[in-house]
């Protein structure tokens, strides 16, 4: 595990400067997602215009109720693969968000997002309370996957990320033990040849750590529209 100094805010640093956010509304709609999701693209375009005025570095997502990751995963690309959900994980659009507030509307900001990968060979039951003393909170997955639409470099071999904001919660109230995680596919097993290096959305235990895996995180949502 990492040491202590994994958990102060300094810490988290991100690397990668997202787009404008009238950019980033624009490649949205270039990759078809009002068409995908029935948001409206005016209304997209709008907003993106109103929070302009919003600190830098934050990212345009869209609300999972809006847009599921069901739908914007196939968006994602790498080396000319489409990204893809695995396929015991049929039901992705049933990890909610847990713990995490986000704001009403179809359309909000995530703010100073970082990939975590200090936190590598942690589990989620460890990272959870790590994120939180260091003020933030982990991104839900599909604000990982509108990160890696803006940016698909954000996805490294070795360095790839959980979103541990989701989870699926059982009839009985407990979670379930599957957690949400995006990374490269090596196109083994029942992903198949064809998707070598394809990003992959798909799901790790809750108790388990990765070396290649950290957790991305936020210090924030706000609703954007007084930017």
């Amino acid at each position: 595990m990492p040491d202590a100094q994994s958990t102060t805010p300094s810490a988290f640093t991100t690397s990668f400067p997202l787009p404008s956010l009238t950019d980033q509304a624009e490649r949205l709609i270039e990759l078809g997602v009002p068409a995908l999701t029935g948001i409206d693209a005016g209304e997209l375009r709008a907003f993106a215009e109103k929070a302009a005025g919003a600190p830098p570095g934050a990212l345009l997502a869209v609300h999972p109720d809006a847009a599921p990751a069901s739908a914007l995963a196939p968006l994602l690309r790498r080396a000319d693969k489409p990204g893809f959900v695995v396929v015991d994980m049929a039901d992705v659009d049933a990890f909610t968000p847990q713990g995490v507030d986000l704001p009403e509307g179809p359309f909000y900001l995530v703010h100073d997002l970082d990939r975590g990968d200090h936190l590598g060979n942690w589990s989620p039951e460890e990272a959870i309370p790590a994120l939180h003393e260091a003020g933030r909170t982990p991104l839900v997955l599909t604000e990982g996957i509108h990160w890696l639409l803006q940016r698909p470099d954000v996805l490294e071999r070795n360095k790839c990320f959980m979103a541990i904001g989701s989870r699926l919660r059982k009839p009985n109230g407990s979670f379930d033990a599957r957690t949400p995680a995006i990374w490269i596919s090596n196109g083994t097993g029942r992903d198949g040849k064809e998707r070598k290096d394809a990003p992959k959305v798909g799901w790790c235990w809750w108790n388990n750590r990765h070396t290649w895996l950290g957790f991305g995180s936020t210090t924030g949502r706000t609703a954007g529209l007084d930017g």
